[in-house]
C-alpha cells in the first residue's frame, strides 16, 4: 500500500506541473490588465510603468514563465497583485476555512445521503420510497446560487434564524470561546446545508441502488434463513458490502464540494478558497489564480487517493501491490 501511495504521488507531480502551465498560460491571454484595478486617470504614467516592471508584467511571456517556473521549484508563491500581500500567507488564511465547510458538508453528504438510501431501499415501491426519489432528484436539480438566495431570503432575512453571510459576527472577536464556536456554527449552516444537500441526494440514490443489489446476493439469504433479525441482516452483512461502491464516492464528492464552495462561499460571503478565486480572477490576479489552481488540484488528487484507500480498507479482497 505503501508503495502504491508514493507511486500515485509521484505521477501526480507532471499532471500538477502541466495544470499549472496550462493555467499560467490561459489567464495571460484572456482579456484585461491586471493593473486596471490600480491605474486611474489621475494617476501618473512613470508610476504605472514602474509598477508594471516591479511586477515582471512587462517581461516577454517566455521569460514570465521561466521566472515563475524557478518560484515554483523554489518554493515561491510570489505576491498578490490585488491583496498585496505573500500568496502562501493568504491561502494559509483561507484554506482552513474552506476545510473547515467542505468537511461538514462532506459530513452531511454522506450522513443523510446514507440513511435516504437505505431507507428507500428497504421500502422499495412504497409511497415513502416515490417521494424520496422524487424530492432527490428536485433538490439535485436546484442551482446552488437559487438555492443559497432563497435561504438567505426566506431564513435569514424573513424568519430572521441564521446569519445571511461571513464566517462569524463583526463583534466575534470580544466573544469567549464557547459563544464564538457557537456564532461560527451559526454563520456555517446554511452554506453547508446548500453545499451537501445535492450530493446527499445523488448519495442517496447510488446508496438504494448498491443496497438493493446486495440484498438479493446468497449470503444476505442465508443470513435471513439462520434467524437473524432484519436489523443484523442489514446492518451487519448487507450494508457493509452495499457501502463499497459508496466510498468511492467520497473521493469523488471532494472536487465536486470543491467546485460547489466556489459558488457557496461567494453567495454566503465565506472568506474561502472559493470566494478568493473569484475574487483573484475578476482582479487578474496571475499568482492568485495560479495559487488556488495548485491547491484545488492537490486536493482533487489527494481525495481519489482517499477513495482508493478506504477502498481497499473495506474490501479486504482489493490489494494495491
Amino acid at each position: 500500500m505503501i508503495r502504491y501511495i508514493i507511486k500515485r504521488v509521484m505521477s501526480a507531480i507532471p499532471l500538477l506541473f502541466g495544470l499549472l502551465t496550462f493555467t499560467f498560460f490561459i489567464i495571460r491571454l484572456a482579456p484585461g490588465d491586471p493593473m486596471s484595478l490600480y491605474i486611474q486617470a489621475d494617476v501618473d504614467p512613470m508610476y504605472a510603468e514602474n509598477l508594471r516592471n516591479t511586477l515582471g508584467l512587462n517581461d516577454a511571456l517566455p521569460l514570465q514563465y521561466v521566472k515563475w517556473v524557478k518560484g515554483m521549484l523554489t518554493g515561491e508563491l510570489g505576491m498578490s497583485f490585488s491583496k498585496h500581500a505573500d500568496v502562501s500567507r493568504i491561502l494559509a488564511d483561507t484554506i482552513p476555512n474552506t476545510l473547515l465547510l467542505t468537511v461538514f458538508a462532506l459530513f452531511f453528504n454522506f450522513l443523510i445521503g446514507i440513511a435516504l438510501g437505505v431507507t428507500t431501499a428497504l421500502k422499495r415501491g412504497s409511497a415513502t420510497d416515490h417521494i424520496v426519489n422524487v424530492s432527490s432528484l428536485f433538490v439535485y436539480s436546484m442551482p446552488e446560487f437559487w438555492l443559497g438566495l432563497m435561504l438567505i431570503l426566506g431564513v435569514s432575512l424573513q424568519l430572521d434564524l441564521l446569519p445571511a453571510s461571513g464566517m462569524h459576527s463583526p463583534l466575534a472577536k470580544y466573544l469567549s470561546f464557547p459563544e464564538y464556536v457557537w456564532d461560527v456554527l451559526q454563520h456555517m449552516v446554511l452554506p453547508v446545508f446548500v453545499l451537501g444537500v445535492a450530493s446527499a441526494a445523488a448519495t442517496g440514490r447510488y446508496m438504494r441502488g448498491s443496497l438493493l443489489e446486495v440484498v438479493n446476493q446468497d449470503y444476505v439469504r442465508t443470513a435471513r434463513a439462520k434467524g437473524l433479525s432484519e436489523f443484523l441482516v442489514i446492518g451487519k452483512h448487507a450494508l457493509r458490502n452495499a457501502l463499497i461502491p459508496i466510498i468511492t464516492l467520497l473521493g469523488l464528492s471532494l472536487p465536486f464540494l470543491l467546485g460547489g464552495a466556489v459558488i457557496v462561499e461567494t453567495v454566503f460571503a465565506w472568506p474561502g478558497m472559493g470566494k478568493l478565486t473569484v475574487d483573484a480572477i475578476f482582479a487578474r490576479d496571475y499568482p492568485l489564480i495560479i495559487a488556488c489552481t495548485l491547491v484545488s488540484g492537490v486536493m482533487v488528487i489527494a481525495g481519489n487517493l482517499l477513495a482508493d484507500i478506504l477502498y481497499a480498507i473495506v474490501d479486504p479482497r482489493i490489494r494495491y501491490d
